[in-house]
């Protein structure tokens, strides 16, 4: 009970903030304090975001596609690195560093070239939400392996388990916080890296729309595009907590 109350409070507090925030926004555009020419108020935002909602909606079903097959093929492959990672020392001697390496590249410098090696279909969008998301599961996954319970894997190698009998019941299991908490950073890139690929290029989608409007100076449908970026990353967060909630039911109990 106290820690339903705990959470209760927690999302009166959260939802408080963004009221003040939204109510002083509306007030600094709304007397002029601030053009709103160059910062559109909220409810201009909200406005064009009722307006242009059926296109909207178009757009962000092809973002919404490209961001979730390039988080389902980078959950794999990052699954898969870590485990032959953890498997192999050398392996992972080898490729640890250059996994790193990858994540110090601008996502705005790489997917200039993936359009023009691919072209401006879906192909180079996943390819760069590929990037940009197996980087999280790989190292949550292996900071979960290297954080399991030594005594318990001593304990089965003395009743003669396998190491895939290991894997299975000592640590994956044990990993699963790590590979939840990557999965939610990776779900929030997944979509950014979706849009920011659509910026360079493309026929359809929220960042093809943004840079439309951008072009057009309507800040406020700029705007509404943030807004619904924003909610589709709140969504997909919470989404993947009931997931884990599922998955995870032990740390739900009291």
């Amino acid at each position: 009970m106290k820690k339903k109350l705990q959470n209760i409070t927690n999302k009166v507090w959260t939802v408080a903030t963004l009221v003040v925030i939204l109510v002083i926004w509306q007030v600094a555009t709304g007397t002029g304090i601030i053009s709103k020419f160059l910062l559109p108020s909220p409810f201009d935002v909200i406005l064009a975001l009722i307006k242009d909602f059926p296109l909207l909606m178009v757009n962000a079903r092809v973002t919404l596609l490209e961001a979730f097959l390039g988080l389902l093929l980078g959950v794999a492959i990052g699954f898969i690195m870590a485990v032959l990672m953890d498997r192999f020392d050398k392996l992972y001697q080898s490729f640890y560093p250059l996994i790193v390496l990858t994540q110090t590249i601008p996502t705005v410098a790489i997917a200039p070239l993936l359009v023009l090696w691919f072209g401006y279909e879906m192909t180079p969008k996943i390819i760069l939400i590929v990037i940009v998301t197996f980087f999280p599961i790989t190292v949550g996954l292996l900071d979960g392996f290297k954080a399991i319970d030594q005594d318990a894997v001593h304990l089965l190698r003395s009743m003669g388990a396998s190491k895939g009998q290991i894997f299975r019941y000592i640590k994956f299991p044990s990993s699963l916080g790590q590979f939840f908490a990557g999965l939610k950073i990776s779900a929030s890139y997944a979509v950014v890296g979706a849009v920011i690929s659509e910026w360079l290029g493309g026929f359809h989608g929220l960042g093809v729309y943004m840079t439309r409007v951008r072009k057009a100076y309507s800040f406020d449908k700029m705007f509404a595009v943030i807004f619904l970026i924003s909610m589709i990353s709140l969504l997909l967060t919470w989404a993947i907590g009931f997931l884990k909630k599922k998955c995870m039911p032990w740390e739900n109990r009291p």
